[in-house]
């Protein structure tokens, strides 16, 4: 085999639950996997938060920072959540991203852990379909001045507070103001989160090559205030018009508290993340496994 990659990031926690499931009692998933690599004639490194889990581990530990400048691949081993985070970490490097799927749903960690040497190996010669997505920047700006600023691949979340009542948000697409509305919260989502959080609020599914945002209202007051596409070219603003212990999230892993006049703006990044998937990957194939389509009786 004629390797396409040779220094491999493997990103994952180490002693997660089931983790010695698939490599016998005395190694654990992550380490079985970084064997396998190093059988296929990888140099194998693992992210540096995650070295230190391991006293005696055997690869050298790099920082993210090192990751983004030495290696030419990631392998990511968990859930999307996971794949989430260091996918916005490793974005401005150009790493492209496998990810072998150990959560729930797995939309963009999709390879089955109980197969994954099988599929790896023509991967790694180079066989295989590349996956670009765009990330979101956003940042709340609050008498002018940016006081938080945040990488998204997901979605970005405007919430109102947990004991309090509807938010009234004012939103802004380019220059043109669309509505001021009232709702428990306005998520902006990309296609990669069109199957999260926008999707269970009502808002449809985007293909990944098309490129835009939905923006969908969280139970809105007035049953007319639907979900929308918009082209990612364009700038959305949400301005807290009012309501009281308003937030905003980026992917649900970064908060900001959010004051009345403040505002949350989402551009497009100049950043994508890299996803590889095995030869003949389709959007619809994971769309049919993951969503359960075909299931029902005829």
């Amino acid at each position: 085999m004629t390797l396409r990659f040779r220094h491999v990031a493997l990103i994952g926690k180490y002693q997660a639950s089931g983790a010695r499931a698939q490599c016998g009692a005395q190694d654990n998933v992550m380490e079985g996997i970084g064997a396998f690599l190093e059988a296929q004639g990888c140099t194998v490194f693992v992210e540096q938060s995650q070295g230190a889990d391991v006293e005696a581990g055997p690869y050298k530990s790099l920082t993210v920072e090192e990751i983004g400048e030495e290696c030419d691949l990631g392998l990511v081993v968990g859930g999307d959540g996971t794949m989430l985070g260091i996918g916005r970490q490793l974005a401005p490097y150009g790493v492209p991203l496998i990810g072998i799927n150990r959560g729930r749903l797995g939309f963009i960690t999709d390879i089955a852990l109980d197969t994954y040497q099988a599929t790896l190996i023509p991967m790694l010669a180079g066989e295989y379909e590349e996956d670009h997505r765009s990330l979101m920047h956003a940042q709340v700006i609050r008498d002018g001045v940016s006081v938080f600023d945040a990488l998204a691949m997901n979605d970005v979340v405007v919430n109102r507070g947990a004991t309090s009542g509807m938010v009234e948000l004012r939103v802004t697409v380019g220059r043109h103001f669309v509505a001021n509305q009232r709702a428990d919260g306005m998520i902006i989502a990309s296609a990669t989160g069109s199957t999260a959080y926008a999707l269970s609020a009502g808002g449809p599914l985007l293909h990944p090559a098309v490129p835009g945002w939905v923006l969908v209202p969280i139970a809105p007051h007035t049953l007319s205030n639907r979900p929308i596409l918009l082209p990612d070219e364009d700038e959305v603003s949400i301005e807290l018009v009012g309501g009281r212990d308003a937030s905003a999230n980026f992917d649900m892993q970064s908060l900001a508290s959010l004051a009345i006049g403040d505002r949350v703006v989402v551009r497009r990044s100049e950043y994508r993340v890299r996803f590889l998937h095995p030869k003949g990957w389709s959007y619809f194939d994971t769309l049919r496994k993951k969503l359960h389509w075909n299931e029902g009786g005829s």
